[in-house]
């Protein structure tokens, strides 16, 4: 520990000197709109650290990527776009998952009421859209009770806060990519009214094969101010998407042989197809799409809003994986002044959802390869679908038990469908007690209906397919859109309220939050019945309370020196997951919260001329009782049973360091470092007795973790970034995007490590220590300085990987489907490389 907190340390000393404070620097002396206010947004004040990101900067710098893709500036902050699919980015915030990191648009916490997960297409309009992005790392000030332990990232699309205008732009990129953006501003008409929008095309064939798009994207906002004391707002916004997925992780040897070779510890017996080692396939390779003959017409079924009946995407091929969805968000938004002191603000909202992802569903277990998988490789993770010899298959299966003239389809594509409906209010009244001390009280009220389902998508060949599980059904026969596999309704009903106090006098500003959270849930199995009512099985566990205490004070101690501290107390409620087994309804009658402990605290400084600032802060934070659940079958009833596992504890700590430097009025120097030590602490394990009839004795089962040391996965915990941007002319700027990455450890399954591992120390075997890597983008802008009458041409261009450099951005350990030999090392992980270098390009026309 000693030794670890010493590199930490001395990394971030040295991260001191050359890097530092990014985006948020230029003095945010801005008044918070309200919008801000009911999102909450830092101000300056705030004791709490974040990163700002400006409409300009996004733009300048996103270029139709993942939103995402243009916050990893931020320290702490790591993103990629995984398998190249549009859409299906992640982000890690401090060592934590997307699950854990909150993401509100306009004051709306989306993830996922059931699972806490982001799907970034779903809000592919919000970058053309936004005002501005807040990054805001820990616990937060945020007092409504969101998953905000890494962080919350908070995205305003104000409509009052652009000038008037309209403006047209159209990009090209790598890969046949091409996007249309229409967008309008009306400004503040008559210091009452305001409105803004866009609508964007966007389509692309994608690095891997089959990762396709073809996307639409909406937004909408609305201001009216009807009185000096009442403002309304109104935003809408939504991305109808379809979009080709690359899920599989590959063997680094998959990708490049002499990339593999290359990696320090890799095996070269795993390169050797004569060894049953990996075949190289090459850096575009992607397991979910095969060739199909292009003479197979077999239509394929989706439900999007709209059902679809039509012919598959690329025509000599079949993607097993494709995402298609649509989920529209729609807020009204009210703010009043019921006097001086006191304010009320209340956002009402709905998000719906339409769409779902495909794959193969087959009434035999396919897991493994068989027949109707490519036999060429000795790997089940290179193993691609024998599309034309299944469609032979099942084109030439008559059963005479079901129908003589047809044919029995025995494997299939599906829809895993989801639908959702969900409604919410979030409310918020202020009062200053005195010109010190404001208080807020707020609730927060969520109700959400999900809808789960499987559905036949491609009958490939065959003409019905036979699933029997349905005890409501008249036939056992399906085709194109009826229902297999499961058909689920889960609801999830959330309550809270909170109290937050802030107390401001000279230079002294204090808060404190206390929030309370109870959450039910709800499973509905329409596919069994309930013996007992001949209705569909049902399920509940409801009244599961969980509550959050956070609070800070920062403290200006001249006009340029300011010092800021910070701790929270989150105990979490289970997610749907960890309440309700989804596959069965089955009620975990004593799920256990998790709980964070957190402390912050920080400083920053700003030269009085204004060109320098420097903002630092380190921080602990426990995640304590990390919860799994796993199976058994009770000896004396024969009844399966669950174990809750409980325990499994991690801190994750480190250094965060922002500094930015204006020489001069056209140079312009952001950087950025943090260094972290993410660990779990301790092994663990415990006992569970089950009665053996056999035996006629009670016997005691012991499982363990050897997990003690083990650094988290997933995400760099040391990171460097810098953004230099160079004012040529009035007209012409250009960025160089630097983010260098290291100490990174792939991910695993921590509850996979049930067998104890020991390196020459005799400490538990580190997961794979992913190569560091260093990658940069170049972004140029152009206004052509010609007279077009109101119009304004830019020109704009983008360089991605501007080296080319080959590196790994995403890797798991000890891959299930991908390692060589288990142990540990290179030729034991599934990766996915980064892009290589790409570009995107257009103009803009303003009016």
């Amino acid at each position: 520990m000693k030794k670890q907190f010493i590199q930490v340390l001395t990394f971030g000393i040295f991260a001191a000197s050359i890097n530092g404070y990014s985006q948020n620097s230029n003095a945010d002396t801005v008044q918070l709109s309200e919008l801000e206010i009911i999102s909450s947004r830092y101000d300056k004040k705030t004791p709490f650290t974040a990163t700002n990101y400006t409409g300009k900067q996004i733009q300048e710098r996103l270029a139709s990527r993942d939103l995402p893709n243009v916050l990893n500036t931020s320290p702490s902050v790591y993103s990629t776009n995984q398998g190249g699919g549009a859409g299906d980015s992640r982000i890690n915030v401090r060592g934590f998952t997307q699950r854990n990191t909150a993401i509100m648009i306009n004051g709306v916490p989306v993830n996922d009421m059931e699972n806490g997960w982001v799907y970034w297409s779903n809000w592919d309009g919000v970058g053309d859209a936004t005002s501005s992005i807040q990054v805001q790392r820990g616990l937060s000030a945020v007092n409504l009770a969101v998953p905000s332990i890494g962080g919350t990232i908070n995205v305003v699309t104000d409509p009052a806060a652009r000038e008037a205008g309209s403006y047209i732009k159209q990009e090209m990129g790598s890969w046949n990519f091409r996007k249309t953006t229409v967008g309008f501003n009306t400004g503040l008409i008559n210091d009452k009214f305001a409105m803004n929008g866009t609508i964007v095309k966007k389509t692309g064939d994608g690095f891997y094969d089959g990762t396709w798009t073809d996307a639409w994207a909406y937004y909408f906002g609305a201001s009216y101010k009807l009185t000096d004391n009442d403002k309304l707002e109104m935003y809408a916004i939504g991305a109808p998407q379809r979009h080709g997925q690359n899920l599989y992780r590959q063997n680094a040897a998959r990708y490049s042989k002499e990339y593999a070779l290359s990696l320090e510890g890799y095996d070269p017996n795993a390169t050797d197809y004569n060894q049953r080692g990996y075949h190289e396939l090459g850096r575009s390779f992607n397991q979910n799409v095969s060739s199909v003959d292009p003479s197979y017409g077999g239509q394929q079924y989706f439900t999007m809003y709209n059902k679809y009946q039509q012919s598959r995407f690329q025509n000599g091929y079949i993607a097993e994986r494709e995402n298609y969805f649509h989920k529209p968000q729609v807020n009204l938004n009210w703010y009043h002044n019921f006097n001086s002191k006191m304010k009320l603000s209340t956002i009402a909202y709905w998000s719906g959802g339409q769409g779902g992802g495909t794959g193969t569903f087959d009434d035999r277990d396919e897991i493994g390869g068989n027949k109707f998988r490519s036999q060429d490789f000795s790997r089940y993770g290179g193993a691609r679908y024998l599309w034309n010899d299944r469609i032979a298959s099942n084109s030439n299966n008559v059963d005479s038990m079901y129908d003589d003239k047809m044919n029995r389809s025995n494997g299939i594509l599906r829809n895993s469908i989801n639908q959702q409906n969900t409604y919410g209010a979030i409310s918020k009244l202020s009062y200053d007690i005195n010109e010190n001390l404001n208080v807020l009280v707020g609730i927060d009220w969520r109700t959400a209906t999900i809808y789960h389902w499987r559905e036949v998508r491609d009958l490939l060949g065959g003409d019905y397919f036979i699933f029997s599980g349905d005890d409501f059904a008249t036939s056992n026969m399906k085709t194109l859109g009826d229902k297999v596999a499961y058909n689920n309704t889960n609801t999830v009903d959330w309550l809270g309220g909170y109290l937050q106090a802030k107390y401001t006098k000279n230079q002294l500003r204090a808060e404190i939050m206390a929030a309370y959270t109870n959450v039910s849930y709800s499973y509905t199995n329409e596919f069994q019945k309930d013996p007992t009512t001949g209705a569909a099985f049902r399920s509940e566990n409801k009244g599961l309370g969980g509550y959050q205490v956070k609070g800070g004070a920062s403290y200006d101690w001249t006009s340029t020196i300011q010092t800021f501290a910070n701790f929270g107390l989150v105990s979490r409620t289970p997610t749907f997951d960890g309440a309700i087994r989804d596959s069965d309804g089955f009620i975990y009658a004593d799920p256990q919260n998790e709980t964070f402990n957190s402390i912050d605290a920080g400083a920053k400084w700003s030269s009085r001329n204004g060109k320098l600032a420097v903002s630092g802060s380190a921080y602990y934070t426990q995640w304590l009782n990390r919860t799994q659940t796993f199976s058994y079958i009770d000896q004396a009833t024969q009844q399966e049973g669950v174990i809750y596992l409980k325990g499994m504890n991690a801190v994750h700590s480190g250094l965060e360091l922002e500094l930015a430097y204006k020489p001069t009025d056209k140079l312009r120097i952001d950087l950025g470092a943090s260094a972290g030590n993410w660990y779990l602490t301790d092994n663990i394990s415990g006992d569970y007795s089950t009665f053996n009839a056999d035996s006629g004795r009670t016997e005691t089962e012991t499982y363990n973790f050897y997990v003690g040391g083990l650094k988290v996965g997933d995400a760099p915990q040391q990171q460097i970034s810098a953004v230099v941007n160079y004012q040529f002319t009035d007209n012409f700027s250009a960025q160089l995007v630097i983010r260098h990455y290291d100490n990174f450890y792939s991910d695993y399954d921590v509850f996979s490590r049930t067998t104890e591992e020991l390196d020459a120390d005799g400490n538990n075997i580190q997961s794979w220590k992913v190569p560091a890597y260093t990658v940069m983008d170049l972004h140029a802008n152009y206004t052509m300085p010609i007279n077009m009458g109101n119009a304004r041409l830019s020109i704009f261009a983008h360089v991605f990987n501007l080296a080319d450099a080959i590196y790994i951005q995403d890797a798991t350990d000890n891959s299930r489907y991908n390692s060589w030999d288990g142990d540990h090392d290179a030729d034991d992980a599934e990766i996915f490389l980064g892009l290589p270098r790409n570009f995107n390009a257009g103009f803009r026309v303003s009016f």
